[in-house]
């Protein structure tokens, strides 16, 4: 029934009102998703300035400034503008429906303005703001409450995502300074044997990995030479390929041979449930009689550059990972002659996305060099060669020569 003075066709209770609130409230709900999938798309706390200017202007029109704050003392440094201009615009944009109009945003300066609205940008209200969005509006109407809410929405996810990126930038950087302070002393081998280490690691965006090499001096003028690569990527990998490397370091002095320190560093980290596992490759160097002794836990061969730069690939048996419990290393003796090279390296070096492991292999063991290649030309060159500054993953290099014995 209609109650008195109720139109035809308008149910009873006013329900115009209820509708236009479900619209308004359909429509925040419509910009809150737009904004999720519209800021905050990549790692770069510039570009979700960007994204977050934007978006806001395809909103609201007129003009908006992100400004970041800056160290105390020091000015906001301005982040992102934006302002609509006559460009084409986008479906559900605020001026979309209008007829006639032909806009979108562009990179510029905001006018005077006529109407400002600003919101921190904050996570929550008990945070110290990372900075703030101004949107302006020359001309039209004032914001409305509807606005008001779409821009400090828009607000909060921008420091969000900021926020993260920021705290995601800090760990990568422990992670770096750890890894490469870990490698940038590789140990002290004896002086009958010439060394040469590299590092690179991957993009610039690219978390850090726990590749790692260096040289743990045993006795008679023996050399252990060791490479590894902690599986994943970031400040865990690092922590644990320290983890790897002490333990490592504890055994070898023990003077094993390098499968049984490979079968005794796998128990000793597999009782460890939170340890990730590792490949690593040992090569125990003995000038005095000529040899090396090889043992693999999951890692690729290593190669010989003979004195014509001529390489060769070091075929021996490789058993699992560390930090399986499985076991089952076994040793590979060969001559090593002053005039080679041994080059350990971890799979970044020659690994390409979606190419075989065999043929990567073999792109390193086709390489000719100049004659009689030492530690540090091999390393320059072979980076150089297989391209590894651009590589997708971490790269760990080592390589040793043993040196002639001059008689008088």
């Amino acid at each position: 029934m209609r109650g008195p003075g109720t139109p035809p066709g308008e149910p009873r209770g006013g329900g115009g009102v209820v509708a236009e609130r479900d619209e308004a409230l359909l429509a925040r709900v419509r910009a809150m998703e737009q904004a999720i999938a519209e800021i905050g798309t990549t790692l770069d706390e510039t570009h979700t300035c960007r994204e977050l200017a934007v978006f806001l202007v395809r909103r609201l029109g007129g003009s908006v400034a992100v400004d970041l704050a800056a160290e105390q003392g020091a000015p906001p440094r301005r982040a992102a503008t934006a302002r609509m201009s006559e460009q084409p615009t986008r479906p559900g944009d605020r001026h979309s429906d209008r007829p006639g109009t032909d806009r979108r945003p562009e990179s510029t300066a905001p006018g005077d303005p006529a109407h400002t609205l600003t919101a921190a940008l904050a996570v929550g209200d008990d945070e110290t703001p990372l900075g703030t969005v101004t949107a302006t509006r020359n001309d039209g109407p004032a914001f409305t409450a509807h606005e008001a809410a779409t821009v400090h929405h828009a607000a909060r996810l921008a420091a969000r995502h900021i926020g993260h990126a920021r705290r995601l930038a800090a760990t990568e950087d422990t992670a770096l300074h750890l890894q490469r302070a870990l490698v940038a002393e590789p140990g002290r081998p004896h002086p009958n044997l010439e060394i040469a280490g590299g590092y690179l690691p991957a993009g610039a965006r690219t978390l850090v990995g726990g590749d790692w090499f260096e040289t743990v001096r045993l006795h008679f003028g023996r050399t252990l030479l060791v490479v590894g690569d902690v599986m994943g990527h970031g400040l865990d990998a690092a922590v644990d390929m320290n983890a790897y490397r002490t333990v490592l370091r504890e055994v070898a002095a023990t003077d094993l041979p390098p499968h049984r320190v490979l079968r005794h560093l796998d128990s000793v980290v597999a009782q460890d449930d939170a340890r990730r596992p590792a490949t690593c490759l040992l090569v125990r160097v003995d000038p005095a009689r000529g040899t090396a002794t090889f043992a693999s836990a999951g890692h690729l061969p290593p190669a010989v550059f003979g004195a014509d730069g001529s390489a060769e690939l070091v075929d021996l048996p490789v058993g699992p990972p560390l930090g399986t419990g499985v076991g089952g290393y076994e040793p590979t003796t060969r001559p090593l002659t002053p005039a080679e090279t041994l080059l350990l390296f971890t799979d970044g070096l020659v690994e390409r996305r979606g190419e075989d492991i065999d043929v990567s292999l073999a792109r390193l063991a086709t390489l000719r060099l100049p004659p009689d290649p030492g530690p540090h030309q091999v390393v320059q060159e072979v980076l150089r060669r297989l391209d590894a500054h651009r590589a997708e993953d971490d790269v760990a290099v080592l390589a040793a020569r043993v040196r002639a014995r001059h008689t008088t």
